[in-house]
């Protein structure tokens, strides 16, 4: 079954291969695709599916248990029956928690393949009791029904920001927003955002090589794309440093709190952060440039680039096929609506209003990420660990 078989108004339960990556966790208690055709292998409660092809070793060591009898299963899926002794579910967890038995199963190299035969060669750590099955199943069950709670909390949130972000701001042909504290009157006007910034990027014959990269602690952190998550904020899980005479020889953009930083090349060109408690002294490489507030509220200044009537600008003005490129002339000419006020108090109303969206969004995460660490430690405490195998 092919992505062209999915149909919103189908009449068969199904499930795609690849939203076993995407979609679906150790359980499955409903489905997302439905489909008009009628033959295809049909699940039975208590199956446990496994991806049987992906480019990633990782991402054929996932298992998930249906929960759901006569829905049509897909291709490139291996579709494991439990025996009756065996709990779909704590097999299901188990299979994740396993990932490491499992990878060193896998044959190919571009394309990574698991088959049935080899999955039940896979040395597992069964615990018999039927009982103790069950407990651990509904234990971590019960776990993710929470981390799906918050998670669902989480997106609301970001929906939430996402319609302030298009009602706080004119939209296209207008000059008020849609929403606006009642203090506040008259027309935003248009201006070029050059007038109300600096913007500054990594000057060419002062790039760096390899030769200037540095372990932790020997210089300052470099700031790169990766650097930059899906929601716009600061991510240090992976830094890169430089030495120092390559971070002093450029003081114009030595990153300072306030400052907005906007991806100007390469595939996430528009991606844009503001700079808040950096871990340590930082600089950037060259595919991003500084926006310096000078005569704007530095945060309205990160939202006002966040917001569509600028992101349809960058996407009209980048240039190169392969490679695509922002020009600092560009970004400077790019035409932007700001409130009246010359003491600007309506955009720092907008940003504190957004600044506390995006404080409950950080907090909302790091309960998730909190949760999941839970989990982390309970799937490895809660099953016996894989005893070697004595004869290699």
């Amino acid at each position: 079954m092919s992505k062209i078989d999915l149909e919103e108004n189908g009449t068969e339960p199904c499930i795609h291969y690849g939203e076993l990556f995407t979609k679906y966790n150790e359980v499955i208690l409903a489905t997302y695709s439905k489909t008009n055709r009628k033959n295809g292998f049909r699940s039975v409660v208590g199956d446990v599916l496994m991806p049987s092809s992906d480019v990633t070793l990782t991402g054929l060591a996932k298992a998930s248990a249906i929960m759901l009898d006569n829905v049509i299963l897909g291709g490139d899926m291996n579709i494991l029956r439990p025996q009756t002794d065996i709990n779909s579910i704590f097999l299901s967890y188990l299979l994740n928690r396993s990932k490491r038995e499992i990878i060193k199963l896998v044959s190919g190299t571009t394309v990574k393949h698991i088959y049935p035969s080899q999955i039940i060669t896979c040395r597992l750590p069964i615990i018999k009791n039927s009982d103790e099955q069950q407990k651990i199943a509904a234990c971590l069950s019960s776990l993710d029904e929470v981390i799906a709670g918050e998670s669902q909390k989480l997106e609301l949130l970001k929906e939430h920001k996402k319609g302030l972000l298009q009602n706080l701001f004119p939209q296209d042909g207008e000059t008020v927003p849609k929403l606006r504290f009642k203090e506040f009157v008259g027309n935003w006007k248009n201006v070029q955002l050059g007038s109300l910034i600096e913007i500054k990027g990594r000057i060419g014959y002062r790039g760096y090589t390899t030769n200037d990269i540095v372990e932790k602690g020997q210089g300052a952190i470099t700031f790169s794309p990766s650097n930059i998550d899906d929601n716009n904020q600061l991510n240090f899980n992976k830094a890169t440093y430089i030495s120092w005479d390559k971070y002093f020889e450029s003081p114009e953009i030595m990153l300072q709190d306030g400052y907005t930083v906007l991806v100007k090349t390469g595939s996430s060109f528009g991606k844009a952060v503001f700079i808040k408690n950096l871990p340590g002294k930082t600089t950037i490489n060259p595919q991003l440039v500084v926006l310096k507030p000078i005569n704007i509220n530095p945060k309205f200044l990160f939202l006002l680039v966040c917001n569509s009537a600028i992101q349809r600008q960058i996407k009209e003005t980048v240039v190169g096929g392969a490679i695509p490129t922002l020009s600092q002339e560009s970004i400077s000419r790019f035409e932007i609506l700001i409130p009246p006020d010359k003491n600007k108090k309506e955009q720092e109303k907008i940003a504190d209003t957004l600044s506390s969206i995006d404080d409950l969004i950080n907090s909302q995460s790091q309960k998730i990420e909190t949760l999941k660490l839970h989990k982390k430690g309970l799937l490895q405490g809660l099953f016996p660990p894989v005893k070697e195998d004595s004869n290699g």
